[in-house]
Protein backbone atom coordinates (compact mmCIF):
# COMPACT_ATOMS: atom_id res chain seq x y z
CA UNK A 1 0.00 0.00 0.00
CA UNK A 2 1.29 3.42 -0.95
CA UNK A 3 1.90 5.76 2.02
CA UNK A 4 0.14 9.11 2.33
CA UNK A 5 3.16 11.00 1.02
CA UNK A 6 6.07 9.82 -1.11
CA UNK A 7 8.93 11.84 -2.55
CA UNK A 8 10.82 10.63 -5.61
CA UNK A 9 14.10 12.48 -6.20
CA UNK A 10 16.63 12.30 -8.99
CA UNK A 11 18.56 14.18 -11.58
CA UNK A 12 17.27 15.18 -15.01
CA UNK A 13 16.30 12.16 -17.14
CA UNK A 14 17.06 9.78 -14.24
CA UNK A 15 13.84 7.78 -14.58
CA UNK A 16 12.20 9.37 -11.55
CA UNK A 17 8.92 10.24 -13.30
CA UNK A 18 8.45 6.74 -14.75
CA UNK A 19 9.15 5.25 -11.32
CA UNK A 20 6.67 7.64 -9.66
CA UNK A 21 4.02 6.86 -12.28
CA UNK A 22 4.38 3.15 -11.53
CA UNK A 23 3.95 3.80 -7.80
CA UNK A 24 0.65 5.57 -8.46
CA UNK A 25 -0.62 3.09 -11.04
CA UNK A 26 0.03 0.16 -8.71
CA UNK A 27 -2.41 1.53 -6.10
CA UNK A 28 -5.58 0.53 -8.00
CA UNK A 29 -6.88 4.02 -7.17
CA UNK A 30 -7.90 6.67 -9.72
CA UNK A 31 -4.57 8.07 -11.01
CA UNK A 32 -4.46 11.87 -11.00
CA UNK A 33 -1.53 13.57 -12.71
CA UNK A 34 -0.82 17.15 -11.62
CA UNK A 35 1.38 18.67 -14.31
CA UNK A 36 3.26 21.79 -13.22
CA UNK A 37 5.07 22.51 -16.51
CA UNK A 38 4.38 25.66 -18.46
CA UNK A 39 4.87 25.68 -22.21
CA UNK A 40 6.91 28.62 -23.47
CA UNK A 41 8.54 27.13 -26.59
CA UNK A 42 8.18 24.39 -29.20
CA UNK A 43 10.62 22.05 -27.47
CA UNK A 44 8.59 22.11 -24.25
CA UNK A 45 5.33 21.76 -26.19
CA UNK A 46 6.69 18.61 -27.83
CA UNK A 47 7.89 17.22 -24.49
CA UNK A 48 4.49 17.82 -22.85
CA UNK A 49 2.68 16.23 -25.82
CA UNK A 50 5.00 13.21 -25.71
CA UNK A 51 4.43 12.73 -21.97
CA UNK A 52 0.66 13.14 -22.40
CA UNK A 53 0.66 10.52 -25.17
CA UNK A 54 2.76 8.12 -23.06
CA UNK A 55 0.34 8.39 -20.14
CA UNK A 56 -2.67 7.80 -22.37
CA UNK A 57 -6.24 8.20 -21.17
CA UNK A 58 -5.82 6.26 -17.94
CA UNK A 59 -4.81 9.37 -16.00
CA UNK A 60 -6.93 12.35 -14.99
CA UNK A 61 -4.51 15.15 -15.89
CA UNK A 62 -4.72 18.54 -14.22
CA UNK A 63 -2.38 21.22 -15.51
CA UNK A 64 -1.61 23.54 -12.61
CA UNK A 65 1.68 25.45 -12.63
CA UNK A 66 1.14 27.45 -9.42
CA UNK A 67 -1.74 26.47 -7.14
CA UNK A 68 -1.02 22.78 -6.53
CA UNK A 69 -2.39 23.11 -2.99
CA UNK A 70 -5.90 23.84 -4.33
CA UNK A 71 -5.75 20.70 -6.49
CA UNK A 72 -4.78 18.58 -3.49
CA UNK A 73 -7.75 19.95 -1.55
CA UNK A 74 -10.10 18.40 -4.15
CA UNK A 75 -8.56 14.92 -4.02
CA UNK A 76 -10.76 12.11 -2.68
CA UNK A 77 -9.78 8.89 -0.94
CA UNK A 78 -10.39 7.13 -4.28
CA UNK A 79 -7.54 9.10 -5.92
CA UNK A 80 -3.78 8.64 -5.97
CA UNK A 81 -1.97 11.79 -7.04
CA UNK A 82 1.30 12.32 -8.85
CA UNK A 83 2.69 15.86 -8.74
CA UNK A 84 5.25 16.16 -11.52
CA UNK A 85 7.16 18.09 -10.57
CA UNK A 86 8.08 20.22 -7.56
CA UNK A 87 11.07 21.58 -9.46
CA UNK A 88 9.00 23.16 -12.22
CA UNK A 89 6.46 24.34 -9.65
CA UNK A 90 9.23 26.10 -7.72
CA UNK A 91 10.61 27.58 -10.96
CA UNK A 92 7.15 28.95 -11.78
CA UNK A 93 6.94 30.56 -8.34
CA UNK A 94 10.37 32.16 -8.54
CA UNK A 95 9.96 33.46 -12.09
CA UNK A 96 6.47 34.71 -11.25
CA UNK A 97 7.86 36.48 -8.16
CA UNK A 98 5.47 34.66 -5.81
CA UNK A 99 6.05 34.46 -2.08
CA UNK A 100 8.02 31.19 -1.76
CA UNK A 101 7.53 30.83 1.99
CA UNK A 102 3.78 31.35 1.75
CA UNK A 103 3.30 29.04 -1.25
CA UNK A 104 5.54 26.31 0.21
CA UNK A 105 3.66 26.46 3.52
CA UNK A 106 0.33 26.14 1.67
CA UNK A 107 1.64 23.13 -0.25
CA UNK A 108 2.90 21.43 2.91
CA UNK A 109 -0.43 21.98 4.67
CA UNK A 110 -2.33 20.62 1.66
CA UNK A 111 -0.11 17.54 1.64
CA UNK A 112 -0.97 16.91 5.31
CA UNK A 113 -4.70 17.27 4.63
CA UNK A 114 -4.89 15.41 1.31
CA UNK A 115 -7.46 12.59 1.34
CA UNK A 116 -5.52 10.32 -1.02
CA UNK A 117 -1.89 9.28 -1.33
CA UNK A 118 0.44 11.76 -3.06
CA UNK A 119 3.69 11.08 -4.87
CA UNK A 120 5.84 14.15 -5.58
CA UNK A 121 8.64 14.11 -8.14
CA UNK A 122 11.49 16.55 -7.58
CA UNK A 123 14.96 17.14 -8.93
CA UNK A 124 17.97 16.75 -6.69
CA UNK A 125 19.90 19.92 -7.48
CA UNK A 126 22.42 19.89 -4.66
CA UNK A 127 24.90 17.47 -6.22
CA UNK A 128 25.97 19.73 -9.06
CA UNK A 129 28.35 22.62 -9.30
CA UNK A 130 27.71 25.92 -7.56
CA UNK A 131 25.77 28.08 -10.04
CA UNK A 132 27.51 31.16 -11.36
CA UNK A 133 24.58 33.57 -10.90
CA UNK A 134 22.39 34.74 -8.05
CA UNK A 135 19.07 33.54 -9.51
CA UNK A 136 20.38 30.02 -10.06
CA UNK A 137 21.88 29.91 -6.56
CA UNK A 138 18.59 31.16 -5.09
CA UNK A 139 16.73 28.44 -6.98
CA UNK A 140 19.16 25.69 -5.94
CA UNK A 141 18.87 26.70 -2.30
CA UNK A 142 15.08 26.96 -2.45
CA UNK A 143 14.86 23.53 -4.14
CA UNK A 144 17.05 21.99 -1.46
CA UNK A 145 14.91 23.50 1.28
CA UNK A 146 11.67 22.35 -0.35
CA UNK A 147 13.02 18.82 -0.87
CA UNK A 148 14.04 18.66 2.79
CA UNK A 149 10.63 19.90 3.96
CA UNK A 150 8.75 17.36 1.84
CA UNK A 151 11.15 14.55 2.78
CA UNK A 152 10.62 15.30 6.48
CA UNK A 153 6.85 14.80 6.04
CA UNK A 154 7.10 11.85 3.65
CA UNK A 155 6.75 8.24 4.73
CA UNK A 156 8.63 7.12 1.61
CA UNK A 157 11.60 8.86 -0.04
CA UNK A 158 13.25 7.26 -3.05
CA UNK A 159 16.20 8.49 -5.08
CA UNK A 160 16.33 7.31 -8.70
CA UNK A 161 19.58 7.16 -10.66
CA UNK A 162 19.87 5.55 -14.11
CA UNK A 163 16.35 4.21 -13.64
CA UNK A 164 17.29 2.40 -10.44
CA UNK A 165 15.42 3.25 -7.23
CA UNK A 166 17.27 3.58 -3.94
CA UNK A 167 15.07 3.83 -0.88
CA UNK A 168 16.22 6.59 1.46
CA UNK A 169 13.30 6.47 3.90
CA UNK A 170 10.47 4.01 4.46
CA UNK A 171 9.70 0.86 2.47
CA UNK A 172 8.53 0.42 -1.09
CA UNK A 173 5.00 -0.95 -1.37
Amino acid sequence: MLPNLSLVLGGAASGKSAFAEDLVLNTQLNPVYVATAQVFDDEMAQKVARHRDQRGTLWDTIEEPINVASVLERVTEDDAVLVDCATLWLTNLILGEHNLAKESAALLLALDACAGPVVIVSNETGQGIVPDNALARRFRNAQGTLNQQIAAKADLVVAVMAGLPMTLKGQLP
